[in-house]
């Protein structure tokens, strides 16, 4: 049972074996299938036309989902650790409303309660989040942001202040009648210049204001670029390894890893 289970996990959780890439990119594509099936049925034509089979092919991806999500739990040492996971409370998210809608659909007998239903329904687009396991790119990125929060906040606390500064600024500048009304409106006015995408909705009207507006605009190309920086930065120094510990589902590890960097368990065990 042990070699059983190591061989599951070694198919389910890593992608270094010809059945683990077999089983992601299978998994890859009814992913796809299941959120495009959502997306259809959303189209009134076609919900009406083609509802029993947006039914089977609903409750064929949710067995094989289900049946994915148990060999998970049983195929690590420590399910807990698993279940409470990021991906595993994903993995869950897409199982719930078919079967939500499923148990208040046995009881539907009026008009708010099919609408419930169908609600529920569409929440199963929620789906393409697990995409995010199967694109080692997106652990990198994951990686890159934890790494940079600091800094990021630090950033968003600068953004923040200019903004409130240059909206409080352009409010005692700006006419009222030209939309700058009060100080939380002219800061949506300075967060959607800043930002440049610049509805248009509210305009400076005086040279000063004008001057300001055009500062707030050339800021704005710089501000956009930091980020990105700090980011790339960090991309650079993350490794791509696709090992999963078996015992506590710790992935962060290094690219000649043998055992766990969290947990001490081996990792590859013969």
């Amino acid at each position: 049972m042990s070699k059983i289970r190591q061989r599951i996990h070694e198919i389910i959780f890593e992608a270094d074996t010809p059945a683990g890439k077999f089983f992601d990119i299978s998994l890859l594509l009814l992913i796809v299938l299941s959120v495009l099936a959502v997306m259809l049925e959303s189209v009134d034509y076609y919900r009406n036309q083609y509802q029993l089979y947006f039914d089977i092919a609903e409750w064929t991806f949710t067995i094989i989902f289900s049946l994915e999500y148990i060999l998970r739990i049983i195929s690590v040492k420590n399910p807990i650790k698993y279940i409470t996971s990021f991906y595993g409370i994903i993995d869950l998210l897409a199982l719930i409303p078919s079967y939500l809608g499923f148990a208040i659909g046995a009881n539907a007998n009026n008009i708010s309660s099919i609408k419930t239903i169908r609600t529920i329904r569409l929440i199963r687009i929620f789906r393409i989040l697990k995409l995010i396991r199967y694109v080692k790119e997106a652990k990198a990125l994951k990686e890159a942001f934890v790494a940079t929060k600091q800094r990021i906040v630090v950033f968003l606390f600068v953004v923040i202040s200019i903004v409130v500064l240059m909206g409080t600024i352009m409010y005692i500048i700006e006419d009222p009648k030209d939309g700058f009304t009060s100080i939380p409106r002219s800061i949506y006015w300075a967060i959607v210049t800043l930002t440049t995408v610049g509805y248009g909705d509210i305009a400076p009207q005086t040279a000063i204001g004008q001057f300001f507006a055009s500062f707030i605009m050339i800021l704005g190309y710089a501000i956009i670029a930091v980020p990105t920086g700090l980011i790339s930065v960090e991309l650079s120094k993350v490794s791509l390894n696709t090992q999963v510990c078996p015992s506590c589902a710790f992935e962060n590890h290094e690219d000649d890893a043998i055992f766990c960097k969290k947990c001490g368990a081996e990792l590859n065990p013969e």
